[in-house]
């Protein structure tokens, strides 16, 4: 398993246990002192969780303004975390080609969530990767 695969298990990890109020990020990093990571792979996953947490409310409006007839509330935990690392992958990591940010949230989606999680993650990030992402880069290209 690639180091930065384990870093979005970990990211996703801590994500989960923020959104249901088990601790901050500082102490779910804390928490996992022990972890046997490479330091490179927590730093990746560190920055995943930072950068979600920091553009959460611009991701969540990324993510629901797509998902049709689903409001993230709605949405089961591992799934909408999921959908938030790679829309911040997506948006705002220019180094993680897209259609890697998408197969590794896939994948993340076959170990963690439900058998109906893979298909609408994909669905989902693909309409990401489409409206947002490429309009995005549209608009920065120089005229």
């Amino acid at each position: 398993m690639s180091l930065r695969r384990k870093a979005r298990e970990k990211a996703l990890q801590i994500l989960y246990r923020v959104d249901i109020a088990e601790g901050g990020v500082e102490e779910n990093f804390a928490s996992d002192s022990e972890n046997s990571l490479p330091e490179e792979a927590l730093e990746y996953a560190e920055h995943l969780v930072r950068g979600v947490i920091e553009r959460k409310k611009e991701i969540d409006e990324t993510i629901e303004s797509i998902s049709e007839h689903w409001r993230l509330d709605r949405m089961a935990f591992v799934d909408r975390n999921i959908l938030r690392i790679a829309a911040f992958e997506l948006l705002y990591c220019p180094d993680v080609p897209s259609k890697v940010a998408i197969d590794e949230a896939v994948e993340l989606a076959k170990r963690f969530g439900s058998e109906q999680s893979p298909p609408f993650i994909n669905g989902i990030l693909d309409r990401v990767y489409k409206e947002a992402v490429q309009k995005k880069t549209a608009a920065a290209r120089p005229v």
